[in-house]
């Protein structure tokens, strides 16, 4: 069991830093090479990292909003079997011939077979499947509005339910489970007040947003103008013209 730095990539565009906007795993996460880590985001555009290899996120190397400078640390990765080697730095020294590599040499009809790939033990104990993910009081749960606009439709509170997807997001068999085997729909009565408050740090494409409307602001010159106008001499034609032409007929 090793080691190995995940470092940001040049994104190109010639930048030195870019902007983390968004996390994909957390500390303990086991991951496989090439699912998403992080996202990145630089004045044209967002970037998604991947991993390079498979193992267990043991270190974040950044929040939310956060610049991260081009070859700084990104993760680091608990790795096993041949992905715990980290790449050597210096010159690549010449090949040695091993005993066996010179008897296969020598005989034609040896096949020399190659090393077997070890997988790191930890992906192995990976489940096929995602367990129900038990939420912390006040937290929200994920839903899709398809998920939401159901639950709403038997009376069911989301809250009661566990989900058994991604992250533990809710998915129709949670909700048909749950009404299954549990209370009776409630239609929405003795819910709890909407009380919490969460603070949302602005990052990414809305903070550049905001910022350039802040800019306007504060540069452009507003103007409001009332003007009163009256059109009770109008009113007074438009009534009398409309009584003539009801007359006419």
């Amino acid at each position: 069991m090793g080691e190995r730095s995940v470092k940001l990539p040049d994104i190109g565009e010639g930048i030195a830093e870019a902007e983390l906007v968004e996390w994909h795993v957390k500390e303990g996460d086991l991951v496989r090479e090439d699912d998403l880590l992080a996202t990145v985001m630089t004045d044209k555009a967002s970037v998604e990292i991947p991993s390079p290899l498979a193992g267990e996120v043991s270190w974040i190397g950044a929040r939310i909003g956060d610049a991260v400078a081009i070859g700084s640390t990104l993760v680091k990765l608990k790795v096993a079997g041949d992905d715990a080697s980290e790449p050597a730095d210096e010159a690549p020294t010449e090949d040695v011939a091993t005993p066996s590599a010179v008897t296969n040499a020598k005989t034609p009809d040896a096949v020399p077979t190659p090393p077997a790939r070890i997988r790191p033990a930890a992906i192995e104990a990976r489940p096929a499947t995602t367990s129900a993910v038990r939420r912390t009081p006040g937290e929200k749960p994920l839903a899709s509005p398809a998920i939401r606009l159901k639950a709403r439709e038997a009376g069911l509170d989301l809250r009661q339910v566990h989900g058994t997807g991604p992250a533990g997001r809710i998915t129709h068999e949670d909700i048909d489970a749950f009404l299954s085997r549990g209370p009776a729909p409630t239609h929405g009565r003795g819910m709890a007040p909407k009380t919490a408050v969460t603070d949302v740090k602005v990052v990414g494409l809305r903070r550049r947003i905001a910022e350039k409307m802040a800019l306007s602001k504060s540069r452009i010159p507003h103007i409001t103008i009332i003007e009163e106008v009256n059109v009770s001499p109008l009113e007074d034609l438009r009534a009398y013209r409309a009584a003539r032409a009801q007359r006419s007929l």
